[in-house]
């Protein structure tokens, strides 16, 4: 009787999940702007430098910070400055809109700062099956990052996957 080979093991494939790339749920937090609007409506200038300032940004700590309008108000360019603007320092990244927003911002930061030295030379097979947001900006983005360094980048999994890269034989 022959015994089974593993090709896949020894084929010498890194599988990438970029799910392992995500930060955790407890690490974001949102932003309403809807407490500072007077009347529930709009925003007043002074009313809302008053409330920024006596805001307690500590809670934003090390968080990914999404800023939003829970309310069908339009607040004006400026506002989302402002409120970025004492986040700098305190949060670990801002966003504007949704959640999804801000995990696909937490992703993309990850990404960028990833050590590409374990993928040098390797042959990466990214996997298909995610549970992230807009799958296809993260791909895109870490292909981007570790392109340079490998030898072969493939999409899916090991049984059915999808040529992407391959480096140039030097002549």
């Amino acid at each position: 009787m022959s015994e089974i080979v593993n090709r896949v093991k020894q084929s010498g494939l890194i599988t990438v999940d970029l799910a392992d790339y995500c930060p955790k749920d407890s690490e974001f937090l949102g932003f309403d702007f809807e407490p500072s609007l007077w009347n529930g409506l709009v925003l007043k200038e002074k009313d809302f430098r008053d409330y920024v300032k006596q805001f307690d940004w500590n809670q934003f700590a090390g968080k990914h910070v999404y800023l939003y309008c829970s309310a069908d108000a339009i607040l004006p360019s400026w506002a989302f400055m402002l409120v970025s603007s004492r986040l700098v320092g305190t949060a670990a990244s801002v966003s504007i809109g949704t959640l999804e927003n801000a995990k696909q911002k937490a992703l993309e930061l990850q990404i960028e700062k990833l050590d590409v030295t374990p993928f040098t030379d390797g042959k990466l097979i990214v996997k298909g099956c995610s549970d992230i947001p807009q799958p296809e900006a993260a791909m895109s983005r870490f292909l981007i990052k570790v392109q340079p360094v490998c030898s072969s980048i493939m999409y899916g999994e090991a049984c059915s996957s999808v040529p992407i890269y391959k480096k140039p034989k030097q002549k």
